[in-house]
């Protein structure tokens, strides 16, 4: 159902077949009372499906380029706006937030900054009523969002009742239930169990490769991420370093910018600078690939 309603607005094919859904043009941003930008010169083209991860220290400007992209920033947020950001076509200073929110929705570090009705099904529900859906669709929507989600037993409860990890597959629904065809995440696994935060990930992950949800992440747990991601940027005092698929990205030495990468690259890497005696002819991003890879040798 989710992949037929993305299919049906699909933005007309580039030259190269691929499907431009987010294109950023020279963008930078400066807090209103205050003397620096957030972010500078950042370019930018993802296409529709794609997951990507924004990588970077804290303050490096991942927050504020994921607001650009669902149009807080130049709406909520006062400052010096330069730049462009299309969002499916559609520029994000020519358009108001709440038709941005059902292009792309944000899900927010804290998910208790976007919870507070009495039961999350009422969670689910209030972006639509603000919207002036039918009732029955409201219902269908929300319904549809709860199985997505497999949190249908959450249905009556309070969100304050929940944990962290429910609270955020609660605020991911809520957001989904708008049909967004992009979904934005600002560390979401921030406060969250290791445990908690794979099954959170896992659930991201699958909207991607299941439904072709277009999806960009920031966040610092990257081991689970990186072997599902198509890109992987870099981010560093406002501007992107590196933008390109986590084998190329990840041959760069990006542990100075704050970048925690997948224990077994750090071992191949290690294994390469001493003229270790097991070739890799690419940087595996997981265990299992590493796995592959040395029985290919040893064999």
């Amino acid at each position: 159902m989710f992949r037929d309603f993305i299919r049906k607005t699909r933005l007309p094919s580039g030259v190269d077949g691929d499907l431009r859904i987010i294109e950023v043009k020279d963008l930078g941003f400066k807090y209103a009372g205050t003397d620096f930008y957030a972010i500078k010169e950042v370019n930018l083209e993802i296409n529709e499906g794609e997951f990507v991860i924004l990588a970077g220290k804290s303050g490096c400007g991942k927050t504020t380029l994921l607001r650009c992209l669902n149009g807080l920033i130049p709406h909520f947020y006062e400052g010096e706006f330069e730049g462009r950001v299309l969002i499916d076509g559609v520029d994000t200073r020519d358009c108001p937030p709440y038709i941005l929110s059902q292009k792309a929705g944000m899900v927010f570090q804290n998910p208790d900054n976007q919870l507070f009705a009495l039961s999350v099904e009422a969670d689910i529900a209030f972006p639509l009523e603000n919207l002036g859906l039918p009732r029955e669709e409201i219902r269908d929507r929300v319904e549809w969002a709860l199985k997505l989600l497999k949190i249908e037993e959450l249905r009556s409860r309070s969100p304050f009742e929940l944990s962290a990890g429910q609270k955020q597959k609660v605020a991911i629904a809520s957001v989904l239930a708008m049909r967004p065809k992009i979904l934005l995440l600002d560390e979401p696994t921030s406060s969250l169990d290791p445990i908690s935060a794979k099954n959170l990930i896992d659930a991201i992950i699958e909207l991607n490769r299941k439904h072709r949800l277009t999806i960009l992440i920031s966040e610092h747990r990257l081991t689970h991420l990186i072997p599902h991601a198509d890109k992987l940027a870099i981010m560093d005092k406002g501007k992107i370093l590196y933008f390109d698929e986590p084998r190329k990205v990840l041959k760069e030495d990006v542990l100075m910018y704050g970048v925690s990468i997948p224990r077994v690259v750090e071992v191949v890497r290690e294994m390469r600078k001493i003229g270790g005696c097991l070739p890799f002819r690419e940087v595996p991003l997981s265990v299992d690939e590493f796995i592959r890879d040395l029985r290919g040798v040893l064999r």
